[in-house]
């Protein structure tokens, strides 16, 4: 990372409401400065193309306002049924368009890579994650719980700009008998298809 300023913006896109919060990073050991945050409220009983206009709308000018050099977002996951993920999904992709339309490079996080970066568990908490979301960038209150969702996401992509070693590399599966084709052997013979 070089010392130019980065401007970086978390997005966390929902279909009622979708947080956002903007960081700043200047170097590979520099603190990470809060620049901004909020919560778009989308109108209650819309219809969903109602509330996705103004969830773009919203964005874009956020965009124009801060100018981010990246976008982060988190990856959507199935966590009450298919249903609540498509919609989710449909809120991601209007926010993902938005940023596209404003020329701005996107990075998706996992949830758990977020809570994993920011906190030091993959399985932290909202609160423990607010909490530190505060810590690292100096607030003396909690954002709305939405807008400390979408500064967790850009505090994840600011700090894997300044340290882009990934935090808990992927550990290798122990090696199977005989390698893959021996396991898928094996797994064939135990099921009778083969002698």
């Amino acid at each position: 990372m070089t010392g130019r300023a980065q401007r970086i913006l978390g997005v966390d896109p929902g279909s009622r409401k979708t947080g956002w919060g903007v960081v700043e990073c200047t170097g590979r050991h520099a603190a990470i400065r809060h620049v901004d945050n909020g919560v778009f409220m989308l109108s209650e009983g819309a219809p969903l193309a109602e509330r996705l206009r103004e969830l773009s709308v919203g964005l874009a000018d956020v965009i124009e306002r801060h100018r981010p050099h990246h976008a982060a977002v988190e990856d959507v996951f199935v966590h009450k049924g298919p249903r609540s993920a498509l919609i989710l999904g449909q809120a991601r992709g209007a926010a993902l368009a938005t940023l596209a339309l404003g020329r701005v490079p996107v990075t998706a996080f996992a949830s758990t890579q977020v809570k994993a970066r920011i906190t030091g568990r993959g399985r932290a908490s909202k609160l423990q994650v607010a909490d530190m979301v505060c810590v690292l960038l100096g607030l003396a209150e909690h954002p709305f719980e939405d807008a400390a969702d979408a500064l967790a996401i850009a505090l994840c992509h600011a700090m894997s700009l300044q340290s882009p070693v990934p935090l808990a590399p992927a550990k290798k599966a122990p090696p199977r008998r005989g390698g893959v084709r021996g396991g898928l052997a094996e797994l064939a013979r135990a099921q009778g298809k083969i002698p």
